[in-house]
């Protein structure tokens, strides 16, 4: 594609090539390494002059260092007078503070959409917030896609009867809706009290689940507290099968041994949003790509066309 020059940092880089794949275009030569004291090093190896440059970088763990990457690369390819700079975030770290929920705390997703803009993006192309308001943080066109249709797509494969959509809580009650719409499912919701930003008590389920199959869906999954709450919850209604189906799969702190020892989850379905390193690859965790749906937003945002299609979830 002519014009087009896709990098990326240190973050993903098999989604990238994924990507590039899709679009049949290689990656640009980049370098992003470390100085000896640990400082971030980026060097552009190719010509990006008038380029349209769409720069992959998901801030997942480590968030400071892959965010630092994000930052100096978006610099780097404004120096060296990219036409447009679109920065790509399968996955927008400190996304989780949204909002002054108590005294004396900051609002860090406005902070780093601040950081992004300041270092030279035009554009920003994510996936599923974990606050949909955070678009309006930036000054700077967002599109934000959604990973609905990859992960139903593997449901629709299951063949799965009797199912029921299960949302994590009230907030997510409108994503679970379309996914029980694009499944042709029920709906129940967990009514649950978070105790701390790590812990969550389960107080009741609301719909008709006994009997049923389930699928939890989520944004993200930490340390799959909250998850490992949910379907341990559902059991003592009466639920079948547990599956879970979650787009950013951050599986911090002890989130796999979690995953492991709680029997009653069949499977995990996430996408490669964050990389799933071999440390975390178990059996009980199926990993679906979007290099597709970014692939297609890409080359739609680079030929100028409407990409409306590709985040409608309404339901």
């Amino acid at each position: 594609m002519n014009g087009l020059s896709i990098f990326t940092g240190n973050s993903n880089p098999e989604l990238a090539k994924g990507i590039c794949d899709k679009l049949n275009v290689s990656l640009t030569d980049v370098l992003v390494s470390r100085f000896s004291e640990g400082e971030t090093r980026v060097e552009i190896k190719q010509n990006i002059r008038g380029k349209d440059v769409f720069i992959i970088q998901s801030t997942c763990p480590p968030t400071n260092d892959n965010l630092m990457e994000l930052l100096i690369l978006t610099d780097a390819a404004r120096r060296a007078s990219a036409d447009r700079i679109t920065a790509v975030l399968p996955y927008y770290g400190y996304a989780r503070q949204d909002r002054k929920d108590r005294p004396r705390v900051p609002i860090t997703a406005k902070l780093v959409a601040n950081l992004i803009v300041a270092a030279g993006a035009t554009r920003v192309l994510t996936m599923d917030l974990h606050a949909s308001q955070i678009q309006g943080f930036f000054d700077i066109p967002v599109d934000h896609l959604y990973g609905i249709n990859t992960l139903c797509e593997y449901f629709d494969d299951k063949k799965l009867k009797n199912l029921v959509v299960v949302s994590p809580d009230v907030g997510g009650i409108k994503m679970a809706r379309a996914y029980a719409k694009r499944l042709d499912a029920g709906l129940a919701i967990v009514d649950k009290r978070r105790n701390s930003p790590e812990s969550t008590s389960v107080m009741h389920i609301l719909g008709n689940v006994k009997g049923k199959n389930t699928v939890l869906v989520d944004d993200i999954c930490a340390t799959a507290g909250s998850l490992i709450e949910a379907v341990a919850a559902l059991k003592k209604k009466g639920v079948l099968d547990v599956y879970a189906a979650v787009t950013h799969g951050i599986l911090s702190g002890n989130a796999i041994e979690r995953i492991k020892e709680c029997k009653a989850l069949k499977e995990l379905v996430i996408t490669d949003s964050i990389p799933l390193s071999k440390a975390k690859q178990i059996s009980k965790i199926k990993c679906v790509s979007v290099a597709s749906l970014l692939a297609e937003a890409i080359q739609r945002i680079h030929s100028g066309e409407s990409i409306s299609c590709l985040f409608d979830v309404t339901a």
